[in-house]
């Protein structure tokens, strides 16, 4: 079947139009949650941002709606289980008859002792950075599917991180000395990592019903996560960088439009590293020859 460009309309502004989305931003009232809840507001979206304190989330859905002009409202959630996941979805179903995007963010991390690590320390975040994902993408698949075409897709955004790439650890001893040699947060990563294996499943499976599921993998960015990190190690962590900064709310947002964009309607599957190159081994070879 002959398809021809010119029939195209590739304009930025029908490319890149978000006004008819619906968006919903786990973990969306801070850090790279309000990232992407702020892309999808000042760029005409209705988006729904839920986590676990009123008083963030109420916080930022003020500051959101100010910007405008898309709206922002907020559900109280927790999505520790598979009851807290449903609980959410339920809510989200009697708020909106359906949703373009769901982006998967909320997570947390956990540092500690190698030889005394605690076993909630894995319960909690496989919990947290995997279970919720699989229930969250099984619970509003209804949702996602609702007007979805091969061509206007659903789209679900997971958010996983270069710790589930990699295994040199930004926080531990080893990795570049932001926390006591011997902690690291052995049990994040593999959370993450399973994040991205199941990403690739969903993907498999949701294709046929046109939803599209792709994971972003973020290196180091400003946050509750890190805020602890950047205080403390900032040229410790800028000297990892070959770009001399970290990341910043414009990085991470455009790549969350780009990932809900009729732009990127037969992208399914991809795992994207965001990182300002910082695992490239180049750099840092040429660097360290000038030390010897």
């Amino acid at each position: 079947m002959a398809h021809h460009a010119a029939k195209d309309d590739l304009t930025v502004s029908n490319l890149f139009n978000f006004s008819s989305h619906i968006a919903l931003v786990t973990g969306g009232a801070t850090g790279l949650g309000e990232m992407a809840a702020q892309a999808f507001i000042q760029n005409g979206a209705h988006v729904i941002i839920a986590s676990r304190k009123e008083s963030e989330l109420q916080r930022t859905a003020s500051r959101l709606n100010a910007l405008g002009p898309g709206k922002c409202e907020y559900i109280i959630a927790d999505l520790k289980d598979k009851a807290g996941c449903l609980a959410l979805c339920s809510e989200v179903k009697k708020r909106v008859g359906r949703l373009t995007v769901l982006v998967n963010n909320t997570g947390a991390t956990w540092g500690d002792d190698y030889y005394d690590f605690p076993e909630s320390a894995w319960d909690k975040l496989m919990a947290l950075n995997v279970k919720n994902i699989f229930y969250m993408t099984v619970g509003l698949e209804g949702l996602l599917s609702k007007g979805a075409s091969p061509d206007t897709p659903g789209r679900v955004i997971n958010i996983a991180s270069m710790a589930g790439v990699q295994t040199t650890d930004v926080t531990t001893g080893e990795g570049g000395g932001l926390s006591k040699p011997g902690h690291g947060t052995f049990s994040y990563g593999p959370s993450k990592a399973a994040c991205i294996h199941l990403t690739k499943m969903q993907a498999s499976k949701l294709a046929p019903k046109n939803i599209m599921v792709n994971v972003i993998c973020p290196g180091v960015f400003p946050s509750r996560m890190t805020s602890f990190g950047l205080d403390k190690y900032m040229d410790t962590l800028l000297t990892g960088q070959p770009t001399g900064r970290i990341g910043k709310p414009s990085d991470f947002g455009g790549l969350v439009l780009f990932l809900s964009s009729a732009g990127s309607a037969h992208m399914t599957g991809n795992v994207i590293e965001i990182d300002g190159g910082s695992t490239l081994t180049g750099w840092r070879g040429k660097r360290s020859e000038s030390k010897i």
